[in-house]
């Protein structure tokens, strides 16, 4: 293994969007605080050598793809199945009760325990998506702009750690590095210096 290139793929938390009660999650856009952190972020990814930035088809993730990318004058584009665990029927809810059911979407991972998905389920598509991603682009190091949910169970799938715990670290922005072939997490990043 010694000298042999391994490619990074660099999982981004999408940035702080605005909340939009009576609106569902999947439609929220950025903050003008999100944007702003976005494109600060960029400065922390250079080091990763990415040449292309993609994001989900989710404004707050295709914006925060589309901020970083402009900074680091490098191509941006969408890829279908990056998108958060579904939850669009769910209204807004109090961090307290939010928070509960997290915790059972990530302990009672085949039941549908909140909105319209499983956390298995969403997992399944989410690497699905992401394996189809890194294939069509082959040796390159990514920028992937996703969500919480998804990027906390896939990194749990991949390593020892606890899904849930993942995802209460993560902040708005954060992110995380592995490899592939076959996965490994190798860095977590919960609070950026840009994240709050």
């Amino acid at each position: 293994m010694e000298g042999m290139y391994m490619r990074q793929i660099v999982l981004v938390k999408h940035a702080a969007p605005v909340v939009v009660p009576g609106k569902s999650a999947d439609r929220w856009p950025l903050s003008a605080a999100g944007r702003e952190s976005a494109k600060a972020l960029a400065g922390e990814l250079k080091m990763f050598g990415a040449t292309q930035v993609i994001s989900s088809i989710e404004p707050k993730a295709s914006e925060t793809g589309q901020l970083i990318a402009a900074e680091l004058a490098l191509a941006a584009q969408m890829h279908e199945g990056l998108h958060e665990h579904e939850r669009r029927t769910v209204p807004h809810l109090r961090t307290s009760d939010f928070l509960s059911l997290m915790a059972q979407v990530f302990k009672r991972r085949d039941e549908v325990v909140l909105g319209e998905e499983s956390a298995n389920a969403a997992l399944l598509r989410f690497r699905s998506a992401l394996e189809a991603t890194c294939a069509g682009h082959p040796e390159e190091n990514l920028i992937i702009v996703t969500h919480g949910t998804v990027i906390a169970l896939f990194l749990a799938s991949i390593s020892q750690e606890d899904g849930y715990r993942i995802w209460r670290e993560m902040g708005l922005p954060s992110y995380a590095v592995v490899e592939t072939s076959p996965w490994r997490m190798l860095q977590v990043v919960a609070r950026t210096a840009q994240g709050r």
